[in-house]
C-alpha cells in the first residue's frame, strides 16, 4: 500500500519522469530532501522499477496502432509469450478471459508494417487464431 504523499509523487512523475526534485518539491510542497527519500523508498520496495519516454503526440499520431486478440495453444502461452516480448512493435500484452486468451496492443509505422507484423504474429509457434482492429482514435489516455 502507498500513501497519498507518495501516490501524488507518482502522479507528477507519470507526467514527467525527468522532473528534478527541486520541480517535484516544489509542486508537493516539501523539501528535496523528502522528495528523493520517497523516491528511494519507492524504488527500493519495487513500486518504482524505471523510468520510460513519452513520445510526442505528433509521432504518436502517425503510428498505426492496433489490438490484436490471439487464442493460443495452452502449453505454448509461455513460448507466445516469449517471441512477443521479443517484438519492439508490442506494446502491451494482457492476458484475459473470454473467447481469447491475449490482447496484444501494437504499433507500426504503417499499414504495410503492421499488416508483416500481424502476419508475424499469427505465424508464430501456439497462436491458433487471431482477430485484429485497428484503432482510429483514442478518446482517453491516462
Amino acid at each position: 500500500m502507498i500513501t497519498e504523499a507518495e501516490q501524488a509523487l507518482l502522479t507528477l512523475l507519470r507526467a514527467n519522469a525527468r522532473a528534478s526534485t527541486a520541480e517535484l518539491a516544489r509542486k508537493l510542497g516539501v523539501s528535496r530532501t523528502t522528495v528523493q527519500s520517497r523516491i528511494e523508498r519507492l524504488e527500493q520496495r519495487g513500486i518504482i522499477t524505471g523510468y520510460g519516454v513519452r513520445l510526442s503526440p505528433d509521432y504518436e499520431r502517425a503510428l498505426v496502432k492496433a489490438h490484436v486478440l490471439l487464442t493460443v495453444t495452452p502449453k505454448l502461452a509461455d513460448k507466445v509469450v516469449r517471441a512477443l516480448e521479443a517484438l519492439p512493435p508490442v506494446r502491451t500484452l494482457h492476458s484475459v478471459s473470454g473467447n481469447f486468451d491475449m490482447i496484444v496492443i501494437v504499433d507500426a509505422p504503417s499499414i504495410r508494417d503492421l499488416d508483416a507484423l500481424l502476419d508475424r504474429i499469427g505465424a508464430m509457434d501456439g497462436v491458433e487464431r487471431t482477430s485484429s482492429s485497428i484503432i482510429l482514435s483514442t478518446r482517453i489516455d491516462r
